[in-house]
């Protein structure tokens, strides 16, 4: 007869082998920042650029069929329920695209130019003063 710790691990396998075991994980810990998350607390406005760089990363975890941490992304961020329309987004990038790339996420597309781009020697050039600034975090220590 088989022991409990066997059984629990023969089920644990199982899971793993099916691919169940990470879903299930990832919808625990979705359900958890849920109950967590403080509705009352209002969140600061989504600028445009991170709005843009949400939905590119959202549509990159949707399709990869990550699901559970793509909906972790749009409760965290406040970053509309409903996803942007892609040819929005792609005219906001100024990204044209043919039949073929519009199968994969934008992101795919984005990365892929980047990595075949042999303009100035394969380097690109950032500016980053019109970029949002990295917000601060505030850290206290209990009892100073």
């Amino acid at each position: 007869m088989a022991t409990i710790t066997e059984l629990k691990c023969a089920v644990r396998d199982t899971l793993e082998s099916r691919g169940v075991l990470g879903q299930l994980k990832a919808r625990i810990r979705a359900e958890v920042f849920s109950a967590l998350d403080d509705r009352r607390e209002a969140r600061p406005p989504l600028s445009h650029e991170n709005l843009l760089i949400n939905e590119l990363i959202r549509e990159y975890l949707e399709f990869n069929r990550y699901r559970y941490t793509a909906s972790v992304l749009t409760a965290e961020s406040g970053q509309p329920e409903d996803p942007l329309d892609r040819q929005f987004l792609a005219n906001e990038l100024k990204v044209t695209e043919d039949p073929s790339s519009k199968s994969v996420p934008l992101l795919y597309g984005l990365v892929s130019h980047f990595l075949n781009s042999s303009d100035n020697g394969g380097k690109i050039f950032l500016r980053g003063a019109s970029l949002p600034t990295a917000p601060t975090v505030s850290s206290t220590v209990p009892g100073s």
